[in-house]
C-alpha cells in the first residue's frame, strides 16, 4: 500500500525489529477498534466511521500534498478510478466492520472479517492443500457464528461483509500502490472514502441529536481513533514490510484475531468462552497455514 513508509525514519523505526512493528500494528489498529466501540453509547457507529476515515484523509493527504498536486496532471482516469475503487473498499470494509463490533465481541468480528485476506490468498494460489486450510477457517467461523448469548446473526453478516471489502481493498490496494506514488493513492482513497460514508453519518447525527452530541471529548476520542485505527499501523506496517518478505508478514499478520479478542476483555470486558477461543484458533492456523504454504507469487 506503500503508505507513510518515507516517513518512518523521521520517528526512529529504523532499528526496531520487523516483528514488533508488525505486533505493534495490530495492537494499535485493535486498540483503535475498541477504543471505538467505547464510543458507540455516545455517538452512532457510522458517525465514528466518519470522524476515523476524515481523520486518516486530513493525515494522509497533509503528508501527501505535493503529489496530490500533480495527480491531475500526472494521472489519467484509469488511476483516478482505480483510487476510487479503493476508496469505496476502505468505506465497505470500516462501515461493515464497525456495525458488526457494535452487536458481537470485537474478537468475534476481526476473526469472520478475517475470512476476506483468508479467500484471497486461496484463490490466488489454488493449490489442494489451501482447501483445506479454507474448510478450517470456515469452520472456525461456523463455530463461532452459534447463538451463544453473544453472537447473533446479523452481527455475523456485517462481519463478513466487512471480510469482503477487505479482500477488495487488498486487490485495489496492490493496483493503486502500482500506479501512485508513496501515499498519494491512498489520500485519494480516504478522501472517496470520506465522502462515501458521509451520506449515512450526516444521517445518523441527526438521529442521535445533531451536531451538539459531537462535543470536544467525543472529537478528541475521534481522533485519537483515527491515528490508532489508520496512521500508526500504516506507518509500523509498511516500515516492516521494507525489510521482511511478505509471507512473513501476513504470517505476523494471522495474530490479528487474538488480539483483537484480548482487547476486547481489556478495554471492553468482552469475555470469549472456551469454544469460541477454539474456534479463533482454527482460523489463525487457517491464515496462517495458507500464508506459509502459498506459492511465492500468490504470497502477497
Amino acid at each position: 500500500m506503500g503508505v507513510i513508509s518515507p516517513q518512518a525514519g523521521r520517528f526512529g523505526l529504523g532499528s526496531a525489529p520487523p516483528s514488533v512493528l508488525v505486533l505493534g500494528g495490530i495492537i494499535s489498529v485493535q486498540a483503535g477498534a475498541g477504543l471505538a466501540k467505547g464510543m458507540f453509547d455516545r455517538v452512532p457507529p457510522t458517525v465514528v466511521v466518519v470522524l476515523r476515515l476524515l481523520v486518516a484523509a486530513v493525515v494522509v493527504g497533509f503528508l501527501a500534498r505535493r503529489a496530490l498536486r500533480r495527480v491531475w496532471r500526472d494521472h489519467g482516469a484509469g488511476d483516478l478510478a482505480v483510487a476510487a475503487g479503493l476508496g469505496l473498499s476502505l468505506a465497505l470494509m470500516n462501515f461493515s466492520i464497525y456495525q458488526s463490533i457494535q452487536q458481537i465481541p470485537l474478537g468475534v468480528a476481526v476473526t469472520i472479517e478475517f475470512l476476506g485476506p483468508l479467500l484471497v490468498s486461496v484463490a490466488a494460489s489454488r493449490r489442494p492443500l489451501d482447501l483445506l486450510w479454507a474448510l478450517l477457517a470456515f469452520g472456525g467461523v461456523l463455530l463461532l457464528s452459534r447463538d451463544d448469548g453473544a453472537v447473533n446473526l446479523s452481527g455475523v453478516l456485517w462481519a463478513l461483509l466487512a471480510g469482503a471489502g477487505w479482500a477488495a481493498y487488498i486487490l485495489f490496494a496492490a493496483s493503486t500502490g502500482r500506479r501512485f506514488p508513496g501515499s498519494t493513492g491512498l489520500a485519494l482513497a480516504s478522501a472517496v472514502a470520506t465522502v462515501a460514508v458521509l451520506p449515512m453519518g450526516l444521517h445518523s447525527l441527526a438521529e442521535a441529536g445533531g451536531p451538539g452530541v459531537l462535543t470536544p471529548s467525543v472529537l478528541a476520542l475521534a481522533l485519537g481513533v483515527g491515528l490508532l485505527s489508520s496512521v500508526v499501523p500504516y506507518t509500523l506496517e509498511m516500515e516492516a514490510l521494507r525489510r521482511i518478505p511478505q509471507r512473513v508478514f501476513g504470517i505476523l499478520m494471522s495474530v490479528e484475531p487474538a488480539v483483537a479478542a484480548l482487547i476486547g476483555v481489556v478495554l471492553l470486558g468482552e469475555f470469549l468462552g472456551a469454544a469460541q477461543w477454539a474456534a479463533m484458533g482454527a482460523v489463525i492456523v487457517a491464515c496462517a497455514g495458507a500464508t506459509l504454504t502459498a506459492r511465492d507469487g500468490a504470497a502477497a
